[in-house]
């Protein structure tokens, strides 16, 4: 039996709406695959991406969760993103770390200084994303980063943590979002350690990673490339956005109104590679 695995990586409330697009449009043109890709073995998703396995794998149709992000109603917050301010402020905090470890825990630091909404008003946000507030049967991880150890975790079922909390961590944006409260801990963005972190699926036979990056453009977290070689002898298909993708995401991929563009610009995505996709998966 093959061990397949869907990873479902960052990228803001454009790429919740690309990644769910992308889904889509794989479901669309493949008839009948929508239950099977999502039913994966195993999930990992990290930021944006753990939105998305959350919805996915909540048993709502994918063609639901597709039409809900074109709609001109929506619960998401908007925020003032300067991109180059915080990727400066990420800059210097890794020229100063000493270790990974190190650079997480400064991150942390900022993200815990940092003047955001409070967190009960971003919780309800995350929670109004998910069809079922509950963890589903299969295997779902969740990765996020303790915010004044700077150690990376990974919430699944069994760690007594609400699918909200877990998902609201690992979305929790330094600098732009609050760092999350779980159990005397505060916890930001799992992808602070890796936008993927597609080394979780070791194990797997067969992992589909899909991001809504181009592929030729370097993570500022992570290497995708060193990840995909701990996966040892998985076959492994990686989904990347194109150039209309990153026009549909815009300057600010936080806002609610990328959210119908950078749905679209995944459908297509999903339709044209669905023959690809669906051989790879089956």
């Amino acid at each position: 039996m093959v061990n397949r695995a869907l990873v479902l990586a960052g990228g803001g409330v454009a790429g919740i709406a690309w990644e769910l697009g992308v889904l889509h449009g794989v479901a669309e043109h493949s008839g009948g695959m929508d239950p099977d890709l999502v039913d994966a073995d195993l999930v990992i998703g990290t930021s944006a991406g753990s939105a998305v396995a959350a919805q996915v794998t909540s048993g709502a149709a994918l063609a639901m969760l597709y039409d809900r992000q074109l709609s001109e109603s929506s619960t998401e917050l908007e925020v003032a993103f300067d991109r180059d301010d915080l990727m400066a402020r990420f800059a210097e905090a890794a020229a100063l770390a000493d270790s990974p470890t190190d650079l997480l825990r400064r991150l942390g630091t900022f993200a815990l200084a940092a003047d955001t909404v409070d967190e009960a008003t971003r919780r309800a946000v995350v929670a109004a994303r998910l069809p079922v507030p509950t963890w589903p049967g299969g295997r779902l991880l969740i990765p996020a980063v303790d915010a004044e150890s700077g150690e990376f975790v990974v919430f699944n079922r069994e760690s007594g943590v609400e699918l909200v909390d877990a998902v609201t961590a690992s979305c929790a944006v330094p600098g732009i979002w609050p760092p999350v409260s779980i159990d005397g801990h505060r916890y930001i963005d799992g992808g602070m350690r890796s936008g993927t972190n597609a080394d979780l699926a070791a194990g797997s036979d067969r992992v589909l990673i899909i991001t809504p990056t181009l592929a030729d453009v370097p993570a500022p977290w992570g290497n995708l490339a060193d990840e995909i070689a701990l996966l040892g002898d998985a076959d492994v298909l990686v989904i990347h956005a194109d150039d209309a993708s990153t026009i549909a995401f815009g300057t600010n991929p936080l806002s609610p109104a990328t959210r119908g563009p950078a749905a679209r610009a995944g459908r297509a995505i999903g339709r044209d590679r669905a023959e690809e996709i669906t051989a790879f998966w089956r």
